[in-house]
């Protein structure tokens, strides 16, 4: 067993899903130079052999695999390898989910819940339960979901993806008080680090974007790995051994309540 103090993650072996691009990516980027071991779970193979190479070329060790968070075997086979090539997980971050689409509540088709359900709520739980024999056994672990400000404050045109996110922090609340005696730490984060591409060519999400960044207090929207990053190794350390169950707004401000 590794052991580390405060926000200390060197050593750790953790998880992250959907790592290949986005938050994700800044996230596994920041965990890596922090001195963990980080295993990527990603679906698109070009994405999967970016982030390998980007890693490894920071001396960070990783493991990466092919995993679609919709199918539970490849989440199953993805902890498994994990806990075959390093002997234990120490963490992981459910960063992966569909997006499922913008649209009025009123027009959200039965695919679009579908989809993000699987993608989101499924997928969070499968990765809490193929990890959770490991952490139990080793007595420590951690485990980190991520929610949205838009689940949080029901932000219009977002209902199927808002809904997912509201479940997933549901789950995350019944792991920790479930887990707790087995020293297992659950959280969850709410990121505002999305990419705005001034060539959306979605009218709908272009006008999104533009409203947010109107409301927004810093007026700008976070770096997934210098402004998340820190958060989230936070959540995987021995820091936050006495934090568990909560949602944190790690969005400058942008929704000042969880």
């Amino acid at each position: 067993m590794v052991e580390t103090t405060g926000d200390d993650v060197r050593g750790r072996v953790i998880i992250v899903t959907g790592a290949g691009r986005g938050i994700g990516r800044g996230v596994a980027h920041h965990l890596a130079r922090s001195g963990a071991t980080i295993v990527v779970g990603e679906y698109v193979p070009r994405r999967l052999e970016r982030i390998v190479e980007e890693l490894s070329g920071i001396g960070a060790e990783c493991l990466g695999r092919l995993c679609d968070v919709r199918r539970r075997g490849d989440i199953d086979e993805l902890v498994a390898a994990t806990a075959d090539r390093f002997g234990r997980v120490d963490a992981i971050v459910n960063n992966a989910v569909t997006y499922g689409g913008p649209g009025p509540l009123a027009e959200i088709t039965d695919e679009q819940m579908d989809d993000v359900y699987n993608s989101g709520v499924k997928a969070a739980l499968w990765g809490m339960q193929a990890v959770y024999p490991h952490m139990r056994a080793a007595g420590w672990g951690r485990i980190v979901n991520v929610g949205s400000g838009a689940g949080v404050i029901g932000f219009p045109g977002f209902g199927a993806y808002a809904a997912a996110k509201e479940a997933i922090r549901a789950l995350t609340r019944t792991a920790a008080r479930e887990w707790a005696s087995d020293g297992i730490v659950v959280n969850c984060y709410c990121p505002a680090a999305y990419e705005i591409r001034p060539d959306r060519t979605n009218s709908f999400l272009a006008a999104a974007d533009a409203r947010f960044l109107n409301q927004h207090p810093t007026g700008r929207i976070g770096d997934a790995e210098h402004d998340i990053g820190p958060v989230v190794r936070f959540l995987c350390s021995d820091a936050c051994r006495y934090l568990t169950g909560e949602t944190l707004m790690v969005d400058g401000g942008a929704y000042t309540s969880a």
